[in-house]
């Protein structure tokens, strides 16, 4: 049986582009899984009470190698929870929500939690401390507990229509983007000063040659997002880079080399 959203009625259709998408190239899923649990150090927890009923918590975390680091004491119900079983998941919202709360990332990582020992406890405390530096006051407590959540499931939204699953394989395997967390000035800019250039990417690269606007949402190390305006309405679309960049630094120089591909493929 297939599910879908079945008739939207009197909703606006999408246009679909009319040309092929030249270069769509975007971070897979356990790439932006990585970036979202990168960008915060807060999570709503879910672990599984004696009584085996879900238990929502928001907690702190930090970071060792894409694992989930909790310092939680067992005075409260998931402290207790965890140590008497070490199933649960984390769900971690990125942070700057847009308007729509749907619209924005998530990613939900779930396994098991498991206490660091040796080396890895002093690296895990080290990571829990970098990401929320009042655990300092606090993680060495006798009533609390340094985990380590062993990521086996990743699901991550980007929103509307955009989600997909991740092996831990790949989770653990890839890096969160380092260009998503400081590209907003940069889109802010090409927005406000370059949108003639971000209308060109969209006609010639983005399948929209009858696009009459285009503005960017996000930036990637592989590419830009963006909203475009037609005469048969609004849709998004995908416009990569001649190659990926690797820092905020590369950022204008890989768009101004796009602009001039626009301008040169439009005939400008």
């Amino acid at each position: 049986m297939t599910l879908d959203h079945g008739d939207p009625g009197d909703a606006p259709s999408v246009p679909a582009p009319l040309t092929a998408v030249e270069n769509p190239v975007r971070p897979s899923a356990a790439e932006e899984a990585r970036t979202v649990a990168a960008a915060t150090n807060t999570a709503t927890l879910a672990s599984l009470t004696g009584e085996g009923d879900p238990w929502a918590s928001f907690v702190t975390y930090g970071l060792l190698e894409g694992q989930p680091v909790l310092c939680v004491s067992r005075m409260a119900e998931h402290g207790r929870n965890l140590l008497a079983d070490p199933r649960a998941s984390v769900a971690i919202v990125a942070p700057d929500a847009p308007a729509d709360p749907l619209a924005g990332a998530r990613v939900t990582l779930a396994g098991v939690v498991q206490r660091p020992v040796g080396a890895e406890a002093d690296a895990a405390r080290a990571a829990h401390i970098a990401a929320v530096p009042a655990a300092v006051h606090y993680i060495d407590y006798s009533d609390f507990t340094l985990w380590v959540l062993r990521v086996q499931r990743v699901r991550w939204v980007g929103g509307y229509g955009r989600m997909d699953s991740a092996s831990a394989q790949d989770y653990a395997a890839a890096a969160a983007d380092p260009i998503v967390s400081h590209a907003s000035h940069a889109v802010t800019h090409l927005n406000k000063d370059h949108a003639d250039a971000l209308l060109d990417m969209a006609r010639a690269f983005g399948g929209f040659p009858d696009a009459t606007t285009a503005g960017c949402e996000r930036a990637d190390r592989y590419g830009l997002d963006l909203r475009v305006t037609t005469p048969r309405g609004v849709a998004v679309t995908r416009v990569g880079y001649a190659s990926p960049i690797d820092s905020p630094a590369e950022l204008r120089a890989a768009t101004v080399e796009l602009t001039h591909r626009a301008r040169a493929a439009n005939g400008h």
